[in-house]
């Protein structure tokens, strides 16, 4: 991976999707400070301008549950010039997901809108610009419900599933024009959304969220979980030319868990 500061990305436009906070976040920040011009999308704009003002990302406003937005996404990167680097962070957690007798067809669409469709509509359109300019990097962000089921999360794990999915066919798509597309799937990380999570599950088994985040953190032999930081390490590696080998590759970054 490459050293903190180095500007290998100088001038390359990349797009990171659920850019306000975690992951997102953490990766825009990386990616700015290795010289890409990032445009950070997410729905939050206070938080896009913070993060603006902290890294010098270009802050974008929009909601990704429609094609439309997408295309405007899309636009607005090419304001900045050929689009070279796209980070399909964004996500809707599992929080509304219920037992698939109870589950609501509504939530099962609107996390697929997040979740999947807008990851194939962005990469579906800023692929060409790769495609033309024979240079590209495609990371999706997935999980470890990517690859394991788990109760009571079905719109959640078939959202993370396909994206994998997703991912590998593209994979096979983009490589003839020096293009990679990865996935990672990271464990649990200490973010705004997982910490919802935590208080969500807290609140139905009456513990804290502090107890639910230690039962997490002692299940991985590590006996921690994860930082966005760490995940972003990862995401700035598939995104540079050193990972040019890696491509339809599922990354699990989970400190030796499955899950």
């Amino acid at each position: 991976m490459a050293a903190a500061g180095t500007q290998e990305l100088q001038g390359r436009v990349a797009i990171v999707t659920g850019a306000s906070s975690g992951i997102g976040k953490a990766s825009a920040t990386l990616l700015c400070r290795r010289g890409a011009r990032v445009l950070a999308v997410a729905r939050d704009e206070t938080k896009l301008r913070a993060l603006a003002k902290e890294s010098g990302a270009e802050p974008f406003a929009i909601s990704l549950d429609n094609a439309a937005a997408c295309e405007a996404v899309v636009a607005a990167a090419r304001k900045l010039g050929p689009i070279a680097i796209l980070v399909n962070n964004a996500g809707r957690g599992g929080l509304e997901d219920r037992p698939i007798f109870d589950q609501s067809p509504a939530e099962w669409r609107a996390t697929m809108a997040v979740n999947l469709d807008a990851p194939f509509e962005l990469t579906r359109l800023a692929s060409r610009d790769m495609r033309d300019r024979r240079w590209g990097r495609i990371v999706m962000v997935s999980s470890t419900a990517g690859e394991v089921g788990a109760p009571a999360m079905s719109a959640y794990c078939a959202s993370k599933h396909g994206l994998i999915g997703l991912m590998r066919s593209v994979a096979h798509d983009v490589a003839p024009y020096n293009c990679t597309c990865n996935a990672v799937l990271p464990g649990w990380v200490k973010t705004e959304m997982a910490d919802r999570d935590a208080e969500n599950e807290a609140a139905k088994r009456g513990l804290t969220a502090a107890q639910v985040w230690k039962e997490r953190a002692n299940a991985y032999p590590a006996k921690r979980v994860l930082d966005p930081e760490e995940i972003a390490e990862v995401i700035g590696f598939l995104s540079s030319d050193a990972a040019s080998g890696v491509n339809g590759e599922a990354m699990t970054v989970s400190l030796g868990s499955v899950w």
